[in-house]
């Protein structure tokens, strides 16, 4: 016999629909109000007086933001760049070989993840304490060096975490293939492995930059008096209030940390594609 028909409801309310536009307009929806904002001709954000692109000329002659902007991409790129090598060989040498102490070692690993920054920037300042060595006062100086090795604590984590998981994807006889047919374990890693993990290297190191840039409270408790970087200078402003030039610099500031948020997950989608063939 044929199955009846079911019944479907008259009407039925989208809830999940309602729910959602609602959670992302109260995330989004300061976005757009400081992105608005931003084009004000007003100096202050109490009232709207006409449009402009003044904001956006003014902190682009800002001597003082652009020096704090240079400093956190110097920043950036020294840690992203250490701990690219260091998060690689640790994430490989994790995924493909076993050791005493392993899980020991992993877990420690990882815990930067899960770790408040707050706590990271307490241990990393008294860590500097504890081994200052007689140099320049007998103190180890804080600037943007000392900057630069707290973030690269942070980032190895970060870039290790990501290129693990595109290790557990791969086939593991892929070295060994190698070897047998007369490579050097320096050559397979090199041209073999390395190519493989090309993908989830450069996306590891994108989003690592991104969180090394926007970093406010390590670099605060590690910098030294003439090291500032962006977040910071930005802190220092808006204490006596929000003006519409930091409001132009914020929305430069989304619209690049989106942009690469977005390359680091399309070269991921893309590593992901050639892994399966398509």
């Amino acid at each position: 016999m044929p199955e009846k028909p079911v019944a479907k409801p008259a009407f039925s309310f989208p809830w999940l629909a309602v729910v959602s536009v609602l959670l992302f307009g109260f995330m989004y929806l300061p976005i757009l109000v400081l992105a608005f904002y931003s084009f004000n001709d007003s100096r202050y954000s109490t009232g709207w007086k006409g449009f402009t692109w003044k904001w956006y000329v003014a902190f682009l002659n800002d001597s003082r933001i652009l020096t704090a902007l240079a400093n956190s991409l110097i920043v950036a790129f020294f840690a992203v760049g250490i701990a690219a090598v260091i998060g690689t060989l640790m994430a490989v040498g994790l995924s493909r070989y076993r050791f005493p102490g392993k899980r020991v070692y992993q877990g420690v690993a990882y815990l930067p993840l899960i770790i408040p920054d707050i706590a990271i920037a307490v241990a990393t300042l008294v860590f500097l304490a504890a081994v200052a060595i007689p140099a320049s006062g007998g103190l180890i100086q804080l600037s943007l060096g000392t900057i630069i090795s707290a973030h690269v604590v942070f980032c190895l984590s970060y870039i290790a975490i990501v290129v693990s998981t595109r290790l557990t994807n791969l086939n593991p006889h892929l070295e060994e293939a190698a070897l047998d047919l007369g490579a050097t374990p320096s050559q397979a890693l090199v041209q073999v492995l390395l190519p493989e993990l090309t993908p989830a290297i450069i996306s590891g190191c994108l989003l690592a930059f991104v969180l090394s840039l926007d970093d406010f409270l390590i670099a605060s408790f590690t910098a030294g008096g003439g090291s500032s970087t962006l977040p910071m200078e930005i802190f220092s402003r808006i204490r006596t209030g929000v003006k519409p030039d930091i409001n132009a610099l914020s929305v430069i500031l989304i619209l690049s940390t989106g942009f690469l948020f977005a390359l680091a997950e399309y070269l991921r989608y893309r590593g992901e594609q050639k892994r399966l063939g398509n």
